[in-house]
């Protein structure tokens, strides 16, 4: 793979056309209004691990709660990730609260507009400060996502697989030789709607392509060949008992640690489950594990499947009465009694989201 083949001239004539084609044919997205570097870093973060038709669900309702730097790092933690349920990723979330409060409490609420000292923020990688940087602050570093990654792969006919931590180098070194430094935000968004909207993973649209001339994967017919990418292991699924437990017309809710997997979130207690365990007794034994109390199963209430990005879930969800014992939490942080309707305050896990109307329908709700 190489650049050899494009001269100086054809450079500026691809950059051109891309930044022609973005101007006529972007997508009206609210992040795109303004460059403030705080609403693009927040957008950011979001579209990092998130579709755009979700993220639009969330961006304009988080700016309305946390509508700058100062509001989201005086906010409760809670408070942020309620706003963030349901988008999943739960890390970044936290990670940008973490760094909206350095930099109030660091750098009188400037964000930094140096690559470096951004960088440095928690949750901050070479894709975000890259974006936030070109966007916000019209700094010539290319952002290298998955979009950007496959309209590279197709143009030059890079043979390194995409998924290759090793591949970093090549495709962060091609986007570098084709950056526009006149306007690298524009042409930066004008790559990743490039990949979005036309050079897609399956049928790219070679024939609305603004630089097909360019592409050799065209030239050569093999669209469909390009990215590479290797196979990965199949994705393990681990069984889990969850326990809604009932005392006095309250439901028992745990927190999670803050690091980890959904740092923060709050559930219904659960746990894995080795297999062939019976699962009442398994559900009895994972509530006296992780809380202290003694329980007893009164009936199953579902099956729920959920899948995370490196593995899958399958929890048996059984509603549960409290016998005795004070709580001792072993694993959670925190945990709640709550009238039913007090659920909605706090932020809950996907993947307890999936049976919440099942318990309503049991008049637990």
């Amino acid at each position: 793979m190489s650049l050899h083949y494009l001269k100086p001239e054809q450079v500026l004539e691809f950059q051109n056309k891309l930044l022609n084609f973005f101007e006529k044919n972007k997508r009206s997205l609210p992040w795109r209004e303004n460059h403030d570097p705080y609403r693009v870093w927040v957008s950011e973060v979001m579209l990092q691990q998130t579709q755009v038709i979700k993220v639009l669900e969330y961006y304009d309702k988080f700016l309305i709660k946390f509508p700058d730097i100062f509001h989201l790092a005086n906010a409760d933690l809670q408070a942020v990730l309620k706003s963030w349920e349901k988008m999943g990723y739960y890390a970044r979330a936290r990670n940008l609260h973490q760094a909206a409060q350095k930099v109030v409490q660091e750098l009188n609420g400037l964000i930094p507009d140096r690559y470096d000292d951004f960088r440095k923020l928690p949750g901050v990688g070479d894709y975000i400060a890259a974006a936030v940087m070109s966007i916000a602050f019209n700094q010539p570093y290319p952002v290298v996502d998955g979009n950007v990654k496959r309209v590279l792969a197709r143009l030059f006919l890079i043979e390194e697989p995409v998924n290759l931590p090793a591949s970093k180098k090549i495709f962060q070194e091609t986007a570098e030789a084709l950056m526009n430094h006149q306007q690298p935000g524009d042409y930066n968004q004008a790559m990743m709607e490039l990949g979005a909207t036309i050079c897609k993973p399956q049928h790219p649209k070679c024939h609305e392509c603004p630089v097909s001339e360019f592409c050799r994967a065209l030239e050569s017919g093999q669209q469909t060949e390009f990215p590479v990418t290797l196979q990965t292991a199949p994705i393990p699924e681990y069984h889990l008992v969850v326990g809604i437990v009932q005392h006095e017309e309250r439901l028992l809710l745990t927190r999670r640690p803050l690091d980890g997997l959904l740092g923060g979130m709050w559930e219904f207690p659960d746990g894995e489950i080795e297999s062939g365990e019976a699962l009442k007794f398994a559900c009895e034994c994972m509530i006296k594990e992780k809380t202290n109390l003694e329980v007893r199963v009164e009936t199953p209430l579902t099956r729920v499947r959920h899948a995370y990005t490196h593995f899958k879930i399958v929890m048996e969800v059984f509603i549960c009465q409290y016998i005795s014992g004070t709580v001792k939490l072993n694993g959670p942080i925190d945990y709640r009694w709550l009238l039913p309707e007090e659920l909605a305050q706090y932020p809950l896990t996907g993947a307890n989201h999936k049976f919440l109307h099942l318990i309503k329908k049991e008049a637990l709700i």
